[in-house]
């Protein structure tokens, strides 16, 4: 898997070579890449929330 960054930054990427380059649908990609990634990290974010969550709960028994 790409590091946490790295998704984002290659959609960053193919949306401003999509705009210089006049291609809509590369731009579109670009973006829908972006929102892909910062999709992937929120669910980590809660994945590793409910974990935190599910430990400390775990800890009082």
């Amino acid at each position: 898997m790409a590091g946490k960054g790295m998704e984002r930054a290659k959609g960053k990427l193919k949306e401003v070579a999509g705009k210089v380059t006049g291609n809509k649908r590369l731009e579109t990609e670009g973006k829908t890449d972006q929102l892909k990634a910062k999709a992937r990290e929120a669910g980590e974010a809660v994945r590793d929330r409910v974990k935190g969550i599910r430990d400390s709960l775990d800890r009082d028994k």
